[in-house]
């Protein structure tokens, strides 16, 4: 037992380590930008950006957390693709590119293209209005001078801003007519001088995507090499200085917060824990009698009764059950007002200086956690007591069983002695699957019911792009089904001695 123990523990690794992986590509290549939703609001409600939020705040932050690292160890594209694309880090300019490496296959001249671009757009923030370089007497004039000059680069970082991102050549075409009519032609032709030289160098270098395309570079297929300095490497085996890497407990920081993502998970992940095992113990404590007398009254009308309510029970949805319990049980504004609709404790009355064992305390809590605790129940219950039910039919239809019967045994002695500990396989296999949900949680009942816990986290996270919670919480989701599947096996072998592992 030891042996085989130790056998299945050490092959968490490979495991734990194709789990990760797996987690990390489907993240990185999920859409939008997770810095971007860095944002605050204003007095009037409006949503604006964060001041810290500037370009130089952003490659701080990118530094911070890795971000400017390749995603791998290597990578697999083609010959005419950038090594060092993944340095800008924008994923829809990023996109862009690549877009445009495909159609075009000249990295040199789409990077010279990329780069009049941004040279384009920072020296338009820079022009400023100057009155004693335009021959106007009226102050009033002045103003309407400068503000239309402010419309003009406002036309004009836009412009920018959707070629940054847009590849087809129709766009781009649209786009740079936009900027030839202001910057050469407009009004304000004379203010933006400092403009026409980088203008001209990018008419020039979009003109050469096209004539100095070679496209045959994509057909090439090259690998390269990135060593360990890459973000995966990092986020999983540290980066030998403040990041210990999720092989030893560390995963890193949250994009949008910054805290530890350690203490996130262990914060939220005690209400879910306790929910979901509480939740459980009532399930089984449900689900075994009923089990029982349902197969031992196999076909009677009780039987058939109770399956009928189980299947419903079972087929109603875990979100239309919670709305339910809240519109009968906790609606102010019902007959029925017996529970608080959120949360697992009265922000007012609870005192922190309880302790989650104290009478008091639990005594506050239970109202808040009675319908949670029942939409976590009643689906896990309705299955289980199906499955409990179909393997004491088979064990109660065995040899052995009807050998107790003839020897005289009384039928309680039968069922709780000889039938029910074979029958518990099918329900220790179940625990597999439902172990991880003891510390995932679940996402749409703490939503509901606005319980903080990793199910809300999770939802939160995926909300907010902040990839690097999602990436650890399936991980550890991950390790918690192998380990509920070890559990499994070795429980196995205490209820049916037959079963041994070697």
């Amino acid at each position: 037992m030891l042996k085989y123990t130790i056998k299945r523990l050490l092959t968490f690794i490979p495991m734990l380590i194709a789990i990760s992986l797996l987690s990390f590509v489907i993240t990185l290549n999920s859409p939008g930008d997770p810095l971007e939703n860095q944002v605050k609001t204003d007095n009037a409600g409006s949503v604006k950006p964060n001041n810290d939020y500037s370009k130089k705040h952003k490659e701080k932050r990118v530094k911070e957390l890795g971000l400017d690292l390749p995603p791998f160890y290597l990578s697999i594209s083609d010959l005419a693709s950038s090594k060092d694309l993944y340095k800008i880090y924008d994923k829809d300019e990023r996109s862009n590119l690549q877009r445009l490496i495909y159609e075009y296959g000249n990295w040199d001249v789409i990077n010279n293209y990329y780069n009049n671009l941004m040279y384009l757009k920072e020296k338009n923030n820079d022009i400023q209005y100057d009155s004693s370089k335009v021959n106007l007497t009226s102050k009033s004039t002045h103003a309407i001078m400068q503000d239309k000059l402010g419309n003009d680069q406002i036309i004009i970082r836009d412009a920018i801003s959707k070629l940054l991102i847009k590849h087809d050549i129709d766009d781009r075409k649209t786009k740079i007519k936009t900027l030839q009519s202001i910057i050469l032609e407009g009004g304000n032709k004379d203010l933006f001088k400092p403009l026409h030289k980088d203008f001209n160098n990018l008419i020039e270098s979009e003109i050469n995507l096209v004539l100095k395309q070679q496209k045959w570079k994509t057909y090439v297929p090259t690998i390269q090499f990135h060593g360990i300095s890459n973000q995966y490497h990092q986020w999983f085996f540290g980066n030998g200085k403040d990041r210990k890497g999720i092989i030893r407990g560390d995963f890193g920081y949250s994009l949008k917060t910054g805290e530890s993502i350690s203490d996130i998970l262990w914060n939220r992940v005690g209400i879910s824990f306790f929910l979901a095992i509480i939740s459980m113990f009532f399930a089984y404590l449900i689900s075994l009698p009923l089990g029982i007398y349902s197969a031992y009254n196999k076909d009677s009308l009780i039987d058939r009764g109770m399956s009928l309510i189980v299947f419903i029970l079972y087929s109603m949805p875990s979100f239309f059950v919670g709305v339910i319990l809240l519109l009968l049980f906790a609606n102010s504004d019902g007959f029925l007002y017996w529970f608080p609709e959120s949360g697992i404790k009265s922000p007012v009355t609870f005192d922190p200086n309880w302790h989650w064992y104290e009478w008091k305390s639990i005594r506050h809590m239970a109202p808040y956690l009675v319908l949670p605790l029942i939409t976590y129940t009643y689906g896990s219950f309705a299955f289980l007591s199906r499955i409990m039910r179909i393997g004491m039919i088979d064990i109660l239809n065995q040899d052995y069983i009807r050998t107790a019967r003839a020897k005289g045994l009384s039928e309680r002695t039968v069922i709780l002695k000889h039938a029910l500990k074979n029958s518990l396989l099918p329900i220790i296999t179940v625990f597999a699957a439902i172990f991880p949900i003891a510390i995932g949680g679940s996402i749409v009942i703490e939503y509901i019911f606005s319980i903080p816990g990793m199910g809300m986290e999770i939802f939160n996270a995926i909300e907010g792009r902040d990839y690097p919670i999602v990436i650890s919480f399936f991980t550890i989701a991950g390790f918690l089904t192998m380990l509920g599947y070890l559990i499994s096996d070795l429980l196995y072998a205490v209820v049916d001695p037959r079963i041994s592992f070697k």
